[in-house]
């Protein structure tokens, strides 16, 4: 399939006449995957100068996206002058040997001469993709790619996807070790679990760039955010409720704790899996890491509807359907659901509302209120980080992210953001607990708050020097 998109791809490349594009792409379209990407793309106006019919047309319409007019997401483009033997002489021999020797004589000099302070190393082995499980290192470079235009779009880093057949956890790790020369920072993405709290615990441990698994932490500092408002509104207090959380994988776990972190008591904290809810001695389905969160209360088999029973909050990073109605009546009056399976979260907004009048209810889909997403978090936490040169994300940056992010929603949303989203209402409340990942205010809110935990708990090696003007800086950097 690749190779006859990527090839009717190039084919774009050097025409440029709306005639001679279709007709080339017919004539090169032997295959019949290659024809019908070039016809679903004449029928949705890629290839022509009319608008894109606004109906979805199934499957094809995001190889079209992935393969016109250029395969993939991103180029990699100079910054610097090209244009004459002189310019080259700079860039590559003789003049690059004066940067390479300060480089062998003061390391830190790479962050002058290089782009290393400002670029992160998107990586997967490809073992848990989204909601389509291990589908190996090649395929999973789409979503890899993704990541790294987020860091680009959203706040102006750098980033390059580097997908590794190594589904060993050990070989893994042997591999990524090994390139902190090039990168400011390693994002870890899609990697199953419970092999993901291994490679983040053991690369860290090892590498001397700061370390971020993304689907465990990020997910966690969106969630808490979203809570810590949540809780607002239903007027509950988080050391005082009860919280289950469907899904022991790597943002179950993440989210637990850092929700317990912020207060939440442990005991008034469940986490469940394909075996119910996870207590100390429990014989099936255990590791280390489930263990740690074993809620000392329980001592024998309890069902995720069992524990439901009276609770507040109820959290999903598991399966579609997960939340039956058996579930969503026995929790306690003005719930908060967070279901965030994607694509198809553990109960619709409309199910359950229709259920649960009084819930306040989040998903991970953009196309209903309260999204949970990653893209609020992982761009601007590596701003700073890469900014002040933190040395680790540790749990004081996670959490000065997550009170930002809570703060921003309670503040008063900017008309562009209205405009982006019409007909959605973006007054404070039960409909609107978390900002939207096009609110423009996010580079300039989060990467100063981040960068100052990161200098208060003494891990940010250089310092952000004026707080006061580092906003606009960072919003310079997408604008």
């Amino acid at each position: 399939v690749l190779g006859p998109l990527a090839a009717a791809a190039g084919v774009l490349r050097g025409l440029r006449g709306r005639k001679g594009r279709r007709a080339a792409l017919r004539r090169h379209g032997s295959t019949a995957v290659e024809r019908s990407v070039v016809e679903t793309a004449e029928r949705v106006g890629v290839l022509t100068r009319q608008a894109p019919r606004v109906e979805p047309v199934e499957t094809l319409p995001p190889l079209v996206y992935h393969a016109m007019p250029f395969p993939g997401k991103f180029d990699i483009t100079p910054n610097k002058a090209m244009a004459t033997q002189q310019d080259l002489s700079l860039a590559y021999s003789p003049g690059v040997a004066e940067p390479c020797i300060a480089i062998r004589d003061e390391p830190e000099a790479a962050y002058a001469y290089t782009n290393k302070g400002n670029m992160v190393a998107c990586i997967s082995n490809g073992t848990a993709v989204l909601g389509l499980g291990n589908i190996g290192a090649l395929a999973s470079k789409p979503v890899m790619e993704g990541k790294s235009v987020l860091f680009k779009k959203f706040a102006g880093v750098n980033c390059v996807d580097l997908c590794v057949d190594c589904p060993d956890k050990d070989n893994f790790v042997d591999v990524v070790k090994h390139l902190a020369p090039s990168f400011g920072g390693i994002n870890l993405e899609d990697i199953k679990g419970p092999d993901c709290f291994y490679v983040e615990e053991k690369l860290k441990a090892i590498m001397p760039i700061p370390v971020f698994h993304d689907d465990q932490h990020g997910t966690a500092i969106v969630c808490l955010a979203g809570l810590i408002n949540a809780m607002k509104i239903a007027k509950k207090e988080i050391s005082e409720i009860k919280i289950v959380c469907n899904g022991a994988g790597a943002a179950g776990i993440a989210c637990m704790k850092l929700i317990q972190v912020y207060g939440a008591k442990k005991e008034s904290c469940f986490i469940c899996d394909t075996n119910g809810v996870i207590y100390p001695g429990r014989p099936k389905g255990m590791n280390d890491f489930k263990a740690s969160l074993a809620n000392e209360t329980v001592s024998e088999d309890m069902s995720l509807a069992e524990a439901c029973s009276g609770a507040d909050v109820l959290i999903g990073v598991s399966a579609a359907g997960a939340f039956t109605e058996e579930c969503m009546k026995a929790l306690a009056p003005n719930p908060v659901i967070f279901a965030m399976a994607n694509p198809e979260p553990e109960i619709r907004p409309t199910e359950a509302k229709r259920l649960r009048p009084d819930c306040i209810i989040a998903t991970g889909r953009s196309d209903f209120a309260n999204q949970i997403n990653n893209v609020m978090c992982f761009p601007f936490l590596f701003r700073a980080t890469l900014d002040c040169r933190a040395t680790q994300i540790n749990e004081e940056m996670k959490m000065a992210a997550a009170l930002a992010l809570a703060d921003l929603a309670r503040q008063p949303v900017p008309e562009e953001v209205k405009r982006a989203f019409d007909g959605r209402s973006f007054d404070f409340g039960p409909d609107y607990i978390i900002p939207t990942p096009f609110d423009p205010r996010l580079i300039r809110v989060m990467p100063p708050a981040v960068a100052k935990a990161a200098a208060d708990s003494g891990v940010a090696r250089r310092p952000i020097e004026n707080y006061e003007t580092y906003p606009d800086e960072c919003a310079a950097l997408v604008a």
